[in-house]
């Protein structure tokens, strides 16, 4: 029996050996095809958390941007509303009006027939002071005596005439000023909170990417740190980068009331406040002011520099830290703190210059003035109807920001009633403490691109923010840098380029983007391979009325799919040197 087995054994041991194998590869093969989808199914999960975490990160960032900007807004408006009295002008009107009433009163006791020539021109003032007494506010700054300046000197003595001229050009020049200022400050907090956001992004994927700290290898220098200091998560360097909107909210807005009051000086000064002025005149005389002061071509508004309202020059930078309260005499700055800092300042300025900014800009400025004119004030001044959409948006393409239904265009108010709508709503433009706050729920729900502006800024520049952090460690080990030196190894970024770089695919994606037609129409040029062009027609290239969903969406994939990845490798290639060995397969798939 043992023997014919042996022998059946002997006879068959080729055919069993074949079996054998076939089975052990076949096993083999399954279990490597089972591991290639339990690595594909950690990758998609942990790719899933990545696009959360990324989402979340930055639908938080843009709704801390609009809470930055309504606990800001005040300190602007309460400075704006202090250089341009409105209300004590009125209040100096209706001083002399009620001199010249008593006068008169006095008068009818010597003759009874003064009170029969009294022109009718009083009840016309009396008509326009109530208008500004009943829809006007009067702020906690301009309650004391009227013939005092903002300066403290006594107010040379003026006829009513100069006064109802500088009631006019007051009331326009703060309600304009404040919305150009809205404007700025929304887009600037949009461009340091994102940057901020972008960098503590970074430094999270870095340390989650970041092997434990228990090695078997004993390093004597403690090198863990260096990644997440060069990127930048640094709380001192980020409070000082945010105290620099101290210079808009106490000094850029100047330079712009500057430019906004020259304007309106040569369009409104030839009108007299008791005539009669239409909305579509209103409309007109307001695109007048606008190309004043931002241009008149697409060209002249490129060129348009706003970089001196949003930050100091070099020499000035110091004392807005003093003056914000963050840097004091005794509170010198490091040199590492110092070169982040320069970083951050200098890859801002290259944002505020692009071409980028200044559509961004036109778009929101587009939607401030079409809710103070073709709502506010055509509401309030004109009585026109508003249960129906019968407004556009105001753009530099049409003469007329009115769309003439119901016959909306020429109805016809008084101008003085209109400067007393336009006292009021420079009120309601820097409301900050009482939300909401109408005309910036307007721009951050009507204007798409601002969102897809502020992907760019928090997309933009991953891979070049990795590797300069990974080369800047590299080196320091080398030559025995030390974290002074490696702080200040950061060279001057230039953003535009990163970008146009990064998104030169998405060409094809933007050129057919509901969003593309929009600025289409604002803008008199279109513009060449921008590359916020390429990104907002990334951004939303899907849905246009979900507002934070498409352009994060797009984002996240191009972020979470590379930049992580690059990040992670760089990490693991550093420990790798660290412990003079080289990255093993089983550590990089760990990653």
């Amino acid at each position: 029996m043992i023997g014919a087995t042996k022998r059946w054994f002997q006879r068959n041991r080729r055919g069993l050996a074949i079996g054998a194998g076939v089975i052990g590869a076949g096993y083999l093969a399954g279990q490597y095809v089972l591991s290639k989808i339990s690595e594909a199914r950690e990758r998609m999960s942990g790719d899933r958390i990545a696009r959360e975490n990324l989402r979340r990160r930055f639908e938080q960032n843009q709704t801390d941007c609009t809470y930055t900007v309504l606990a800001l807004l005040p300190t602007a408006t309460e400075n704006i509303i202090e250089a341009l009295p409105v209300e004590e002008l009125t209040k100096e009107l209706q001083q002399k009006r009620a001199e010249r009433l008593a006068r008169l009163n006095a008068g009818e006791a010597t003759g009874s027939d003064l009170s029969s020539v009294t022109p009718s021109l009083p009840d016309d003032d009396r008509r326009s002071l109530s208008s500004f007494q009943s829809e006007g506010y009067v702020h906690a700054s301009q309650m004391g005596e009227s013939s005092l300046s903002s300066d403290g000197q006594p107010r040379p003595k003026r006829n009513k005439t100069q006064l109802w001229n500088e009631v006019k050009i007051t009331s326009v020049t703060r309600s304009f000023t404040m919305v150009y200022t809205l404007s700025l400050l929304t887009i600037f907090t949009h461009i340091q909170l994102n940057l901020l956001g972008r960098r503590n992004y970074l430094s999270s994927v870095i340390s989650l990417a970041t092997p434990p700290a228990n090695s078997s290898t004993i390093r004597l220098e403690d090198h863990d740190d260096e990644l997440t200091q060069t990127l930048g998560d640094d709380f001192e360097t980020n409070r000082r980068y945010l105290a620099f909107s101290w210079w808009l909210l106490h000094r850029g807005w100047k330079d712009l009331m500057v430019r906004v009051q020259t304007a309106v000086e040569e369009t409104f000064g030839p009108l007299n406040p008791r005539e009669d002025i239409s909305l579509a005149k209103l409309s007109e005389l307001t695109l007048q002011i606008r190309k004043r002061v931002e241009g008149s071509t697409e060209e002249e508004r490129r060129s348009q520099r706003w970089l001196s309202c949003l930050l100091p020059p070099a020499g000035e930078e110091q004392h807005v830290l003093r003056e914000s309260g963050v840097e004091g005499v005794a509170d010198p700055t490091s040199p590492q703190t110092a070169s982040k800092l320069r970083h951050l300042l200098d890859e801002t300025a290259d944002l505020i210059d692009s071409p980028s900014f200044s559509l961004v800009l036109t778009l929101l400025n587009n939607e401030g003035f079409s809710t103070l004119i073709d709502q506010r004030c055509a509401a309030d001044a004109f009585k026109a109807p508003t249960s129906t959409p019968e407004f556009a948006p105001q753009s530099f393409e049409s003469v007329a920001t009115v769309v003439p239904l119901a016959g909306n265009a020429d109805r016809k108010t008084k101008l003085a009633n209109l400067l007393a709508v336009m006292a009021r709503q420079a009120h309601v433009i820097g409301n900050g403490s009482h939300p909401p706050n109408e005309y910036l729920v307007a721009m951050d729900q009507n204007v798409r691109e601002l969102e897809a502006f502020s992907a760019v800024v928090y997309s933009s520049n991953f891979d070049l923010e990795l590797l300069g952090a990974k080369n800047t460690v590299s080196e320091a080990r080398e030559t025995g840098l030390d974290d002074n030196d490696m702080a200040s190894s950061f060279t001057h970024v230039s953003v535009q380029e990163e970008v146009e770089d990064d998104l030169k695919d998405d060409e094809s994606i933007q050129s057919s983007s509901p969003s593309a037609e929009r600025v289409a129409s604002v803008a008199d040029e279109p513009l060449t391979n921008s590359a916020f062009e390429q990104a907002w027609g990334k951004a939303t290239e899907e849905e246009p009325t979900s507002l934070p969903e498409e352009a994060t969406e797009k984002v996240t994939e191009r972020v979470t799919q590379e930049d992580t990845e690059e990040a992670t490798e760089a990490v693991t290639e550093e420990v790798a040197v660290q412990a003079n060995e080289e990255p093993t397969e089983e550590t990089q798939a760990t990653q």
